[in-house]
């Protein structure tokens, strides 16, 4: 086989008269400006499809859409929309490759790897996308982005793409999106030493002013917070000397520096790898209960009541601080072991293995450090500045309220709505405050999921819309009576109801039907027209008649109504003497039938023949 392809690509070489050929993926530049960790200049790969921008230069806002992440099909489908309101940056949207974009060798000799990806920066651009990155779903050299091979290469589309489109590298897009989702998984490392200056100082000031976001993420299930707790190990040839003895616990197993860098006096550093572990318990324990975010209550109640300074640093004063929070001292305790024997301890052995940094994080050798999403947050700690950190984790719109709080992000919609769809008279809006900015989604009204692109409409579906808001059409309420112009057997539209004009939506005007003589025209009629109908009379005393549109006498009407009444007695009364005399009829035949069947068993009636009578033939004597 690998000798017949290459007879045929010698075969092909010949033919076009060449040997050899060289591909080269054409690169572009890539800045990203924030968040702060993902500051720098990348390279992307540019499409053989779209418009790139040589020269000059594109500055928008990415956008990983929470559904359609692949973009294979219409976004309009899932509705979702990239349109940028007014004045607004343009927005770039970030889609994955995936297994349904496959790989495919063409000239195999050629040219390297291409992809087919034109469909997704059509559907992006069709969404209002000003750009779109595909992130590679392997880690390997960038490679071109082409056109397909297929029957469909010519389509319409291919040549009304007009955005630039490029591929990013799998490394870059895993750092861009770390899988966001509902819930956000951070790890903080600290320590309970109190006297190592201001790093101490700050990490208590971070925890006591943390604690209430961080217990209301971990209540309410947006969160999964866990503690950790850094020890080192002392060398065997060292464990039985004094700074090993008083620094570590379990025979040299788990250290820690000496809190006043005085080994003369105040703690020990077994001191603080105790108190350590005894918060690693804590949480253990509690966490066992469904309860982990007593360990903020805990961390905080200890460093107020228990500091070094003032010689509560000890085991009684941590035991009265467990007990005051109801966490089962018992399993603390058992937890914790018998921190001079010569074994592991499983919490801090745990603790160790944990501290051995895996896949993109790195190992962790400062504190204190914090850990989101499994990457090694950067940056001042700061109740704000690690909010917004593990707020930028979830997927957007399904970010909680704290995340949308005024000393974390601005409120997209209060400017403008956002550039959304808005029923101001209804108090309805189209505007979703997110964490990362806002969205245009049609909201739910009542149970009821409003249908339209979230920009310029959205209305209640089906049947149902007349209920809502009176389907977004006109509505008015006067003199007790109300008329609207959405109708129940029409699923779309407004119409103005019988006795107004106008286009239903914005407006309905009373038809003044006496003015526009449309009614009430009958000879001696009077017209009087009012909100939605119109009141006709007749003079003389004579009674009108609407559906016919004309007068007549009361007289004429009581003689007529007589007459009508007195027509009904006699049809009543002649079916009813009709009625009995077919009831006698039938009564006297069936009596007539009965007594000649009674009769006839006793002696021959007129009717009957007579019967002959048989004589027995005489014989000869």
């Amino acid at each position: 086989m690998r000798e017949k392809l290459e007879f045929l690509v010698c075969v092909w070489f010949l033919l076009c008269g060449f040997c050899f050929g060289r591909f080269v993926v054409e690169k572009n530049s890539l800045k990203l400006t924030s968040p702060e960790s993902l500051k720098g200049v990348y390279e992307c790969a540019i499409g053989n499809f779209g418009v790139p921008q040589y020269g000059g230069t594109l500055v928008g806002t990415v956008v990983y859409p929470k559904a359609n992440q692949k973009a294979c099909k219409g976004f309009d489908e899932v509705d979702i929309s990239f349109k940028s309101r007014p004045g607004g940056l343009p927005t770039f949207v970030l889609a994955d490759r995936g297994a349904d974009i496959p790989m495919e060798i063409t000239m195999v000799f050629f040219s390297p790897f291409w992809m087919r990806a034109s469909v997704e920066a059509w559907n992006a651009q069709n969404g209002g996308a000003a750009a779109i990155l595909v992130a590679d779903d392997k880690a390997e050299p960038l490679i071109t982005m082409d056109t397909p091979e297929e029957e469909n290469a010519n389509a319409d589309y291919l040549q009304n793409i007009t955005i630039p489109s490029a591929l990013i590298s799998k490394s870059l897009g895993d750092k861009a999106l770390p899988h966001p989702d509902e819930r956000v998984e951070y790890e903080f490392w600290t320590n309970s030493n109190d006297e190592c200056g201001p790093k101490c100082d700050s990490q208590i000031e971070f925890v006591k002013n943390f604690k209430g976001a961080a217990q209301i993420l971990e209540q309410k299930g947006y969160t999964q917070f866990t503690p950790h707790y850094i020890t080192w190990y002392c060398p065997e040839a060292f464990v039985l000397s004094k700074q090993c003895k008083s620094q570590c616990i379990n025979h040299g197993r788990y250290c820690a520096p000496d809190p006043e860098q005085d080994f003369s006096k105040g703690y020990d550093g077994k001191d603080v790898v105790v108190q350590n572990l005894r918060q690693a318990c804590f949480y253990k324990v509690a966490n066992e209960s469904k309860r982990p975010w007593l360990w903020w209550d805990y961390v905080t109640d200890f460093s107020i009541r228990c500091p070094m300074k003032e010689k509560k640093y000890t085991k009684e004063c941590a035991d009265q601080v467990i007990q005051s929070i109801g966490v089962d001292l018992k399993k603390i305790d058992k937890c914790i072991g018998d921190t001079e024997a010569d074994v592991e301890n499983e919490v801090l052995k745990a603790e160790q293995d944990v501290q051995i940094g895996k896949g993109s994080r790195g190992d962790v050798t400062i504190l204190p450090t914090l850990v989101i999403n499994n990457r090694q947050y950067r940056g001042k700690l700061d109740k704000g500045a690690i909010l917004k950190a593990i707020c930028a984790g979830f997927e957007e719109t399904t970010e909680p309220a704290i995340c949308l709080s005024e000393d974390v992000e601005t409120n997209e919609c209060l400017e403008n709505n956002g550039g959304c769809w808005q029923d101001r008279a209804a108090n309805l809006t189209a505007c979703k405050d997110t964490f990362r900015g806002r969205v245009c989604e049609c909201p739910v009204v009542q149970g009821v999921k409003f249908v339209g692109d979230g920009y310029t409409h959205c209305g209640a579906p089906g049947s149902l819309r007349c209920e809502i808001n009176s389907g977004g059409c006109w509505k008015k309420t006067q003199d007790g009576t109300t008329f609207s112009a959405c109708a129940e057997d029409r699923l779309q539209g407004c119409k103005c109801p019988p006795g107004f004009k106008g286009d239903g939506v914005n407006s309905c005007e009373d038809v003044d039907e006496c003015k526009d003589k449309v009614a009430c025209q009958c000879p001696g009629c009077k017209c009087k027209n009012t909100w939605g109908s119109y009141d006709c009379s007749c003079s003389g005393g004579l009674l009108y008649m609407r559906e016919h549109d004309t007068c007549i006498s009361n007289a004429a009407r009581a003689e007529y109504s007589s007459s009508f009444v007195w027509i009904i007695i006699l049809g009543l009364a002649t079916a009813g003497v009709a009625g009995y005399a077919i009831y006698k009829y039938r009564i006297r035949r069936y009596m007539d039938s009965e007594i000649r069947a009674i009769m006839a068993q006793y002696m021959p009636l007129d009717s009957q023949a007579d019967i002959p009578v048989h004589h027995p033939p005489r014989g000869d004597i």
